[in-house]
């Protein structure tokens, strides 16, 4: 089965998907980048729902003397790791922002957050606090661009990692057919369902999850035939 990434993906991910017999191309649809960040006073708690956020966070030293002894809520288990081999303690992960923005709201009504993120962001996190009338200061501390590209060759398998690729992708691209898509998560999923059925989710936003997702639709194919 031929695949196309919209992002460069871990070594891990691409050796795993080459060993299982799978050709692979990969091409970054969405790029990021950093915004000046501000000296400012941090809540107690951090909340991270991308690996962008905490990458352009931790690269400050200013926001990195700031983290000591705070605790942190993120989503995905990728950037809880990222978080913990950094140092900070992640008292709750969740696989969706929705999720987290309930439990927070459930259980920290009390509580202050700062919230680290990019410009284009759910709504959840924000909306949910808000109503709550749970303090949330928001930083956005990079900005997601579109970086579109029109492709000429025909893909079994899609693979999305965020709702910003999949527009960026349907920039200069119609669905074929011919192809499935695999998303990361269900706000993936959810942008990508205007555009096809043919689409699968991760049980988890996870690598692991995403690739069990494309090994069952493959076992799936050929039982059908």
């Amino acid at each position: 089965m031929r695949l196309l990434a919209t992002k460069i993906i871990t070594h891990q991910l691409k050796d795993r998907l080459i060993q299982n017999g799978y050709s692979l191309e990969e091409y970054p649809f969405i790029k990021t980048i950093p915004i000046e960040i501000k000296k400012y006073k941090l809540n107690k708690y951090l909340i991270f729902t991308s690996q962008n956020a905490v990458k352009y966070a931790l690269n400050n030293d200013y926001l990195k003397q700031q983290f000591k002894d705070k605790k942190c809520f993120c989503v995905g288990e990728k950037t809880k790791s990222i978080l913990e081999k950094n140092g900070l303690k992640v008292i709750k992960m969740s696989d969706n922002s929705a999720e987290l923005a309930f439990i927070i709201s459930e259980k920290y009504k009390k509580d202050h957050f700062s919230f680290f993120c990019g410009n284009q962001r759910r709504a959840e996190i924000e909306a949910v606090l808000k109503k709550t009338k749970i303090t949330l200061d928001i930083h956005e501390i990079y900005n997601t661009l579109s970086n579109s590209k029109s492709i000429k060759t025909q893909f079994d398998g899609i693979l999305f990692f965020s709702p910003s690729a999949v527009k960026s992708y349907f920039e200069s691209n119609d669905w074929n057919s011919y192809s499935h898509g695999f998303c990361i998560g269900t706000s993936t999923a959810e942008i990508l369902k205007r555009y096809t059925k043919n689409y699968s989710i991760a049980k988890s936003p996870s690598e692991n999850q995403l690739l069990l997702s494309i090994l069952n639709y493959e076992t799936q194919q050929h039982a059908q035939k």
